[in-house]
């Protein structure tokens, strides 16, 4: 199959009318096997070039924590939501211009005891990639009720370096 297949319009060389559906849209079977392509395609996007080590916890650390990032003209503040952890648990480090938040979060209980979670532990590394300059020696963090907050001031050449651009209608 090439990747012309995939696409319902522009085959026979343009004779046709596009359309959206196609006969094999009217398979249930081959639609399901499509959907499902889909939904894995969908998962594993995340995780760069090869599969997750899902016993190492990397696909844990994929999303994990979610963050909230805020841009000003001064500064940049990077809010993290990580429940359960204690300001022991977590490290925050600023290295050319990534912020990188790591950590793990450790399970209350023996495995054993164990008989279903939807919970997470393990490993996690986060980073944040942040484009501008910033006063590495002026960088804040702070921790309080599960949320992690890092406020990173920009220097005087990265807050001159944003330029308006005025939009015309």
């Amino acid at each position: 199959m090439s990747v012309r297949d995939l696409i319902p319009w522009g085959r026979n060389n343009g004779n046709q009318v596009p359309t959206v559906l196609r006969d094999d849209d009217r398979d249930p079977f081959l639609s399901l096997h499509r959907e499902v392509n889909r939904l894995f395609d969908d998962v594993f996007r995340g995780f760069g070039s090869g599969l997750p080590a899902f016993g190492s916890g990397s696909a844990f650390s994929a999303g994990w924590p979610s963050v909230e990032i805020s841009d000003t003209d001064k500064e940049i503040k990077v809010t993290a939501e990580v429940p359960g952890l204690e300001e022991k648990d977590i490290e925050v480090l600023l290295n050319d211009g990534v912020l990188t938040l790591k950590g793990e979060k450790r399970s209350e209980t023996e495995d054993k005891d164990r008989q279903f979670t939807e919970r997470y532990y393990g490993r996690f590394e986060r980073r944040i990639p942040l484009g501008v300059e910033v006063k590495d020696d002026q960088v804040d963090a702070r921790f309080r009720n599960g949320v992690l907050t890092v406020t990173l001031p920009k220097t005087e050449k990265a807050q001159s370096q944003v330029k308006r651009i005025a939009i015309k209608s």
